[in-house]
Parts: C-alpha cells; sequence; structure tokens
C-alpha cells in the first residue's frame, strides 16, 4: 500500500531505486574481504613524564643562556631580556600557548636576564648566586614533597587565599614603585626589618603558588589533555621559579648587608 504522506511517499520511491541498484553477491563479498583503512592516530595524552621532560627542558635553556651572559659580563642585555621575556610571556599567558617556539624563546630571554642580574649581585656579593640557586631549587623541592604527601592540600578556599595575596603583593609593589619614582621610601625594599619581612611573606607565597602549578598539572593529566600541554606547564612552573629566584636573591642581599 502507497501512503498519501508525501514524505513517505518519497521515501517508497528512494527504497524502490536502492532495490533496483543493489550491489550484487560478488560485490558484498569483495568488500567484506577488503581490510579496512587506518583509523587516524589519536594525539596521546599528557603524562607526568611529559611535564618533567619539558620543564627540564626550559630550565636547562633557561640555564645556559644564564650562565652564557654572566660569563660574558653582558648586563646591558637586562633590558631587552626583560622586555622581550614581558612580551613573550604575555602571549602565552592570553592565548595559553603551548607553542614549544614561544616558550623556549621565552626561557631564554629569562635566562639571559637572571643571568644579567646574578653578574650584577655576584660582583658585589660574591657566591650569591649559587645560594639563591640552591635555595630555590630547596624551596622547590620542600613544596614537592608537601605537595605529594598532601601535607597541605589544595582547596577552592586555599587557592583563593593564594590568589588574593599575589594580587595583594602585586598591588603594594606597584604603588611602592610608583612613590619611588617621586622620592618617596616606603621602607619595603631599602634592606631593613620591614624589607626582610616583605621579602619573606613573598617567597612563602611565591612557595604557596607551586602547590597550585602541581595541582594544575594533576588535575590536568587526569583529565586526558593533550600532551602538547606539558610546555604551557612547564612555562607556569618556569615563571613561579623566576619570581622566587629574584625574591630569594634579594633576601640574601639584604642579609649580607
Amino acid at each position: 500500500m502507497q501512503s498519501n504522506n508525501p514524505a513517505f511517499s518519497k521515501m517508497e520511491k528512494v527504497i524502490d531505486a536502492q532495490r533496483q541498484t543493489a550491489p550484487s553477491a560478488d560485490y558484498l563479498n569483495q568488500m567484506y574481504n577488503t581490510p579496512p583503512a587506518a583509523a587516524p592516530a589519536r594525539e596521546r595524552f599528557l603524562t607526568i613524564d611529559d611535564v618533567v621532560a619539558k620543564t627540564a627542558t626550559v630550565l636547562g635553556v633557561a640555564l645556559v643562556a644564564g650562565v652564557a651572559t654572566a660569563w660574558a659580563n653582558a648586563t646591558w642585555l637586562a633590558l631587552p631580556a626583560l622586555i622581550v621575556g614581558f612580551v613573550l610571556s604575555l602571549i602565552v599567558i592570553f592565548k595559553q600557548s603551548s607553542n614549544p617556539g614561544l616558550i623556549l624563546g621565552y626561557a631564554v630571554a629569562e635566562g639571559v636576564l637572571l643571568g644579567a642580574i646574578t653578574d650584577l649581585f655576584n660582583n658585589i656579593y660574591p657566591g650569591i648566586g649559587l645560594q639563591a640557586i640552591v635555595g630555590t631549587a630547596g624551596v622547590f623541592a620542600g613544596m614537592l614533597v608537601i605537595y605529594k604527601t598532601g601535607a597541605i592540600r589544595v582547596t577552592p578556599k586555599f587557592t583563593k587565599m593564594i590568589i588574593g595575596a599575589m594580587i595583594g603583593i602585586l598591588a603594594v609593589l606597584a604603588v611602592n614603585l610608583l612613590l619611588g619614582l617621586f622620592g618617596v621610601d616606603t621602607g619595603i625594599r631599602s634592606g631593613g626589618p620591614l624589607a626582610i619581612v616583605v621579602s619573606l611573606v613573598i617567597i612563602v607565597v611565591a612557595a604557596f603558588s607551586f602547590l597550585l602549578d602541581f595541582d594544575a598539572i594533576d588535575k590536568a593529566i587526569k583529565a586526558g589533555v593533550p600532551a602538547k600541554t606539558a610546555w604551557y606547564f612547564s612555562f607556569g612552573l618556569m615563571v613561579t621559579l623566576v619570581w622566587l629566584y629574584l625574591e630569594i636573591l634579594r633576601l640574601l642581599s639584604y642579609f649580607r648587608d
């Protein structure tokens, strides 16, 4: 029986046409014996080994650039490296880019900057650069142990506290810089007792921010994000390490004074 529904009547015509052009048994048998086409390879998921490898690469590039800058006494490169590193960091952060070229370029710029600054400090306080490196590595290792043992858990409240503290520190330093341009000394960067306390607070906040980095990496691995995002996480760890190193270097200079 034919249906009065136009849609169904068209469907019946299609079915009749399919019946008239139905493939033969030999053709079906040939299709059955043909091996299926290879499926496209699925992108590999992120692992902790990926993060470790990329972070080691980024830090290695920064270390080589820093040592070369300090060895050549190229302290004049500090300002250009600061500008280049700042621009690259903004691109990576706002685009959330995992481009290895951008991140390795940032590592080179930061390595040159740290090498120039360390060279300046070493000329005044011999050996202070090595002390700062050891201190930074110790803080990083200690926070990794704390995170792995669960001594401090990264809860939403803890995350808000650390982010709030970071914003507060940035605001205080910005105001201090602005007042310094007008010749006003607030004392938070002059090397006195207040400066030591402020520096210690900044180091503590920088150390705790490692916990946020570790937690973000852990969640990304569990979520099955692409392996290439390891570059972005290595960039995040590099940013925190640079911040921590510079503050430890400053604190050590206070004590050497």
